[in-house]
């Protein structure tokens, strides 16, 4: 079919002329099916009035909600708004207000709560708007026509920022203003309660942690307690962060009561363990100085006395110096360590010369040489104090008898001669018990006969047992010295030993052999092992050489090494440092150690010289370590007076400092008082700059608190506004309240509060100038009918009637009442008329300069002159607007006579002024 049939026989709302669709859409009836359905394809149509037109025939809302998502439109959404609103159609009300909350547009919902035709309705879709949307809930609270609605959006409005910008706007209901105002101040207040909270929480929080760095003091377990009960008292729960800072710096704290503990314990073990360093060396000191005096009260001095001597003194002197390195001995101790010492020297030199003169002794007494017995007493210096040996007690014997041509032996001596050989055969002392028999044997016969007969018998007794010792010694020597034959001659041709070995199998072999002495001696047997001998040491010749050299080089070192620590000694250095002094005395012992062996004759002598080097030398050590502990105390006792002195603390923790760098500089004390000073220093110290910091800490919360009173005095007066002048009391003492407060920490913060005040009590006092004005003008306003009466007189002098005066009321007082005089005054002699024209429009002309009206072309030279006046005025005492106000008024109500004509003509502009004066800022 071509156009033109299709066109003819289509229906007409599908006709191309928009204006015939649009009539037709008009008599489709939505009822039947092919209408709707061709209502519902209007709907979507290109021309706008067709769409209006075809949505207009539809009465029912959910055809419509079902239209939306399929031909959305405007001309649907107005139509859908007209239904729910009421404007159009008959939906039942509570079928509109169920529409409403299932809709899910917000401006359509807006929209039926701004034009419902029923506060039900609008009272639904204000309930259907989303919470999140407040600046729809505000448009609602603010210009909604029923108060019901409004109420309603603005109870629901809850962000600070919704319920400002509330106040501000929601001018046409007071009541919802002050719903606003106060939700908007409580919930400042609960702000500012939750951010006290926080901050409250925050400092608990920050001291804390400032109290875990800090170091232990005798209040600090007491300090954490507090804080621990102040973090639980706080009723508001802590975020998760908070929570963490709150362990972690509870265990920062807990570490360092432990650590403190764990210090405490370590050092009462440490001074214990001086103590017992101290009861060692007197337990030492004590069991030396026992030996010594027992030595000095027994009979007879022998080798092994001395031996013992020797070793408990080289214990002593180990466990001394070990003690020592670690524990300074004091000076009670040391001193009678030195006297110990210097009497142990004496009795081994005494024994020392002796022992070299021991076999001289034995020779002496041999040959009874009294003369030669005398020299080697003399030589030998025997202390008297000290007991003799045996041999020395002998020698003193025999050179203390005279020599007479009839001397004849004493029996007493003989005697103990034979009680002392009797215990030389029990010993097996073969060497010994027969050479003093064979003095025996020789001085028998010098004794007298009774004394012979008596002795006789017992030294031939004894003398068979010293044959028998004899012939024993020779029994078993025999095999040994066969056996010791033949081992040193197959160490003589043994050529697989070193040196050294072979010299230590050589001398024991003739260790050995001497031993063994003249029993079973052989001729043969002993060339034999002398000439194995000789061949051992021509073979052993030049390595023995080169141990000489070595063992000349390490005596020469090790006199060396004495040389320069007595060159040390000799001129210390006062000032020297224990420990340098220490390192020497480690790297000395450690030297001497390494330069060993030495010549076995001079070995003796070098050690102890090196002993009382090192000895000189660990006194020094303690001598210096002492001075410096005295110098620490002193330094701990500067320390606490000045802990305690009033100085500020921030002079005190600089002097504190000062102090610290005076105790490094000093050195190290001994050992174990060294740890005490320093543990009672550093404590006065951590307490000194503990009270700097809690000072800051102080003088921090002290600014806080002075700016969060700033701040809230700031915030108060910025929520307050001036409603009378009488107000003006209020703002005054606000700002001598302000002016406690400072002056204020420097900083930021500080400098926008300040900023911020002068800004909010510049606001006040120029509304509190607006109401002055405005009371001003109120005043006159009151002032009308006595005004009027004043006409009233004016009109009856121009007229030419008699001037009669007018009565004021009591109320009238001050200025205003000398105005009124003066006006009555004036209209008993009246001034010229034109002058009184001229003084209204002047008057005129300055209440628009002060209400800031605009002013009239012609009226320009009068606003020059009156604003010159001003000026100049100003220069001696500048009024304020409302004082001025109050003398311009006072001047016009004593202005007169004032001819009617003129006043009505001049009461219009003043009116106009006096409603732009009338104008209070917005608060």
């Amino acid at each position: 079919m071509s156009g033109w049939f299709r066109q003819l026989f289509a229906p007409r709302w599908q006709h191309p002329d928009a204006e015939r669709r649009r009539q037709a859409a008009g008599q489709l009836d939505p009822a039947q099916d092919e209408g709707h359905a061709a209502l519902v394809h209007l709907a979507g149509d290109a021309d706008a009035r067709v769409r209006q037109a075809a949505l207009a025939r539809f009465e029912s809302i959910d055809t419509l909600l079902a239209l939306v998502d399929t031909h959305p439109s405007p001309e649907l959404r107005a139509r859908l708004a007209a239904l729910l609103v009421g404007a159009a159609g008959s939906t039942p009300l509570d079928d509109r207000v169920a529409w409403v909350a299932k809709l899910g547009d917000q401006s359509l919902i807006q929209e039926v709560a701004l034009h419902g035709d029923n506060q039900q309705l609008r009272l639904a879709a204000v309930a259907a708007l989303r919470d999140d949307d407040e600046a729809a809930l505000i448009a609602q609270a603010c210009e909604n026509g029923i108060a019901a609605v409004r109420h309603a959006a603005a109870v629901r409005v809850s962000s600070e920022a919704g319920l400002q910008q509330l106040v501000r706007q929601a001018r046409r209901d007071k009541q919802v203003a002050r719903l606003a105002r106060e939700r908007l101040n409580a919930l400042r207040a609960d702000a500012a309660q939750q951010t006290a909270a926080e901050a409250e929480r925050e400092r608990i929080l920050s001291a804390l942690e400032q109290h875990g760095h800090h170091a232990w003091e005798p209040l600090y377990a007491g300090r954490y307690r507090h804080l621990q009960r102040e973090w639980e008292a706080l009723k508001d729960l802590p975020s998760a962060e908070q929570e963490r800072r709150y362990h972690d710096a509870c265990l920062l704290c807990r570490k360092t009561l432990t650590d403190h503990d764990a210090q405490q314990h370590v050092h009462a073990a440490f001074d214990q363990r001086r103590e017992d360093a101290d009861q060692t060396r007197e337990g030492l000191l004590e069991a030396l100085e026992e030996t010594l005096e027992s030595l000095r009260r027994s009979e007879h001095l022998a080798a092994q006395d001395i031996d013992s001597l020797r070793a408990q003194k080289r214990l002593l002197a180990t466990r001394w110096q070990a003690l020592s390195d670690h524990h300074a001995p004091d000076d009670t101790l040391r001193q009678r360590y030195d006297r110990a010492l210097a009497e142990y020297d004496r009795i081994g030199h005494a024994w020392e010369r002796f022992r070299a003169r021991a076999a001289e002794f034995d020779q002496a007494l041999t040959a009874c040489d009294r003369e030669a017995l005398q020299a080697l007493l003399t030589a030998c210096a025997w202390p008297d104090d000290l007991p003799p040996t045996t041999l020395l007690a002998r020698a003193r014997r025999s050179a203390e008898q005279q020599p007479t041509a009839h001397s004849m032996p004493d029996p007493s001596q003989f005697q103990r001669d034979v009680d002392e050989l009797g215990v030389l055969l029990e010993r097996g002392a073969f060497k010994s018990a027969s050479r003093l028999h064979q003095r025996l044997r020789q001085r028998l016969d010098q004794l007298p006969e009774e004394h012979r007969r008596r002795h006789q018998p017992t030294l031939k007794r004894l003398g068979a047992q010293l044959a028998e010792l004899r012939d024993w010694r020779g029994f078993v020597a025999g095999p040994k010295r066969d056996q010791l034959c033949q081992a040193i001659a197959e160490l003589a041709e043994d050529t697989q030993l070193s040196d050294a070995a072979l010299d230590r199998r050589h001398r024991q072999l003739v260790k050995e052999w001497a031993s063994l002495g003249d029993a079973a001696a052989d001729r043969e047997l002993s060339t034999h092992f002398r000439a194995c001998s000789d061949r051992i040491h021509q073979r052993l010749a030049a390595w023995r050489a080169a141990l000489d050299a070595e063992r000349q080089r390490n005596l020469e070192a090790r006199e060396a090494l004495c040389e320069q620590l007595e060159a040390l000694l000799d001129k210390p250095d006062p000032e020297a440092d224990p420990d340098a002094l220490r390192d020497i005395r480690d790297r000395a012992r450690e030297q001497w150690r390494r330069y060993s062996p030495v010549p076995r004759e001079r070995a003796e002598a070098v050690g102890r010289r090196f002993g009382r080097v090192r000895h000189g030398l660990q006194a020094l050590i303690d001598q210096r370590a002492q001075a410096i502990a005295a110098a620490k105390r002193e330094l701990t006792d500067a320390a606490q007076a000045l802990l305690d002195s009033d100085q500020p603390s921030h002079h005190r923790a600089e002097q504190a400092k000062r102090l610290q760098q005076r105790w490094r500089d000093l050195g190290r004390a001994p050992k174990g008082e060294e740890q005490a000073l320093w543990r009672e220093f550093r404590g006065i110290c951590d307490r000194i700059f503990a009270n700097r910091e809690a000072e800051r800490n102080d003088r921090t919360e002290r600014a806080r608190q002075q700016l969060d009173a700033m701040q809230a005095l700031i915030d108060r007066l910025d929520g307050w506004q001036p409603a009378t002048l009488e107000d003006t009391t209020i703002l005054d003492a606000a700002i001598v309240e302000a002016e406690a407060l400072e002056p204020l920490p420097a900083g930021r913060r500080s400098d926008g509060m300040r900023r911020r005040w002068s800004g909010i009590v510049r606001a006040r006092r120029e509304r509190l100038a607006r109401l002055a004005v405005c009371e001003e003008v109120s005043r006159w306003r009151a002032l009308q009918p006595l005004l009027n009466a004043h006409l009233a007189a004016d009109a009856t002098v121009l007229s030419g009637q008699p001037a009669g005066d007018v009565e004021a009321d009591d109320s009238l007082g001050g200025d205003l009442l000398s105005a009124h005089r003066l006006r009555n005054a004036r209209r008993r002699e009246p001034p010229p008329q034109a002058e009184v024209e001229e003084s209204l429009a002047r008057l005129r002309v300055h209440l628009a300069l002060l209400a800031g009206s605009r002013v009239g072309q012609q009226d320009d030279p009068l606003r020059l002159a009156i604003q010159v006046e001003r000026l100049n005025e100003g220069l001696g005492r500048e009024l304020s607007k409302a004082e001025e106000l109050h003398e311009v008024l006072r001047e016009l109500f004593a202005t007169g006579p004032v001819p009617s004509e003129l006043w009505q003509r001049e009461a219009q502009e003043l009116d106009a002024i006096f409603t732009q004066l009338l104008r209070l800022p917005p608060p």
